[in-house]
């Protein structure tokens, strides 16, 4: 059977299912916790603080959280992960009903739920190929459906759900999304055992967190993928800081009408990971991913030019479909060709690059905004998004996609899709020599 027609293990949808139970909870808590913070102070720095302090695990343990999750049990760690989240959602529960809340507070648990994030979305990513026995095609079939379901859960349905259990009281949302951390902990206990990556040779927990980076680096096609959200964040949150200004001002959008402004990039994102799959199969993935980064930056240029909000919210659906696309192909295709032993430091420092880029995105459209007016922010981003996209292309070609899958096909198993003389991602390879795969980083 080809790889086409497999089915998706039952583990993985317990996985989907745990995880979607904890995208709506954190949903939840996305809405509730700004307006939490609201209640107790009106500082915009003090709200600011708050905001970040979940970001910051990325910032400061992401390459070390990863090689922690290349020394742990995945599963395990998933469980512990989801556990721990929940005991400190129920912190400020407690404080809120026994009115004892402050911002400190909620700036702590948010770091520390941040913190479990990362330990937990590491794993995931980790355990996911081993589950899937590294399969292309069923990996991206697998993340089509993970993010597709994440964005329902915590773009749609999490935060109007968190915003109406507030007007419950404060701890409800809280404890509603502690709730959901321990079915998806009670759920990821089920998952069935993977055989653990061959340990490596003792080395200090820097050397290899260093050794993952170094990976990263190192190989063309996963400095490639790491480079298309890091870039791609630089370019988004440049338009994000000054989009609500624009939508009032360019195209005059009241705050109802802003919601469901976004809640077209939101639609197009299910849209985007639901044909990722056949866009991968009909284009290959490589070029697959070079045309969603080419429709992302056309986008925002549309939506820079755009004359009213309908071709405003046309074009966010148009990115958010591109965007939808990406977040399932790149990260499918990583997790088919990285060695397990090496998956977690290497989501790891993907992750981190993108989440350093962010800050930079947010100041750089404010002062072109400032600087210049409001729509000079979006075109930069759309230059900057198409500028990356003649940078990338090569990086992540079909050719060196094909090359990297033979490479890291499983010697002893000779019909892994990977392995086959017709690539999984696109048409057949006229016949020819064969590439010769890079070589592996140490």
């Amino acid at each position: 059977m080809t790889s086409d027609v497999r089915k998706l293990p039952t583990g993985f949808g317990r996985l989907w299912t745990a995880q979607t139970i904890s995208s709506l909870g954190d949903g939840v808590t996305h809405a509730a916790l700004p307006l939490i913070a609201l209640t107790l102070t009106r500082d915009p720095m003090a709200l600011a603080v708050v905001t970040a302090a979940g970001t910051l695990p990325w910032l400061l343990f992401g390459v070390l959280g990863g090689a922690l999750v290349d020394r742990w049990d995945r599963r395990r760690t998933m469980g512990v992960a989801d556990t721990a989240r929940a005991v400190l959602l129920a912190i400020p529960a407690a404080a809120a009903v026994l009115d004892v809340l402050s911002i400190p507070l909620l700036a702590a648990v948010a770091f520390l739920i941040g913190l479990g994030g990362l330990f937990f979305d590491t794993a995931a990513t980790a355990y996911l190929p081993d589950l899937l026995r590294r399969d292309p095609a069923l990996l991206e079939r697998a993340n089509s459906r993970l993010r597709g379901a994440q964005t329902a859960m915590s773009g749609f349905a999490g935060p109007p759900a968190g915003s109406a259990l507030l007007a419950l009281g404060r701890a409800v949302p809280l404890l509603t999304d502690a709730v959901s951390f321990l079915l998806s902990a009670l759920l990821v206990r089920t998952l069935p055992a993977v055989p653990r990556p061959v340990p490596e040779v003792r080395e200090s927990l820097l050397r290899q967190a260093r050794a993952g980076a170094s990976y990263v680096f190192r190989d063309r096609v996963l400095l490639g993928l790491a480079l298309r959200p890091a870039v791609g964040n630089v370019a988004f949150l440049a338009v994000e800081t000054v989009l609500a200004l624009f939508a009032h001002d360019r195209l005059g959008i009241g705050t109802y009408g802003f919601g469901l402004l976004l809640t077209t990039e939101a639609t197009g994102g299910l849209l985007g990971a639901g044909i990722a799959s056949s866009l991968g199969r009909r284009l290959g993935t490589g070029t697959a991913l070079t045309c969603t980064a080419a429709v992302e930056g056309l986008a925002i240029l549309g939506l820079a030019a755009a004359p009213n909000p309908y071709v405003a919210g046309l074009a966010l659906a148009v990115c958010g479909a591109g965007m939808g696309a990406t977040m399932v192909l790149g990260p499918s295709l990583r997790q088919a060709i990285v060695p397990a032993h090496l998956m977690g430091r290497v989501a790891s420092t993907s992750r981190m690059l993108a989440m350093c880029a962010a800050p930079l995105g947010a100041f750089l459209g404010g002062w072109l905004a400032t600087t210049y007016d409001i729509r000079t922010p979006l075109y930069a981003a759309a230059g900057l998004l198409l500028a990356m996209t003649a940078v990338t292309a090569s990086m992540t070609s079909n050719h060196r996609v094909e090359a990297a899958l033979r490479a890291a096909a499983p010697a002893d198993c000779p019909d892994h899709p990977a392995s086959g003389a017709r690539p999984p991602y696109g048409p057949p390879t006229p016949a020819g020599p064969t590439p010769t795969p890079p070589a592996a980083a140490p």
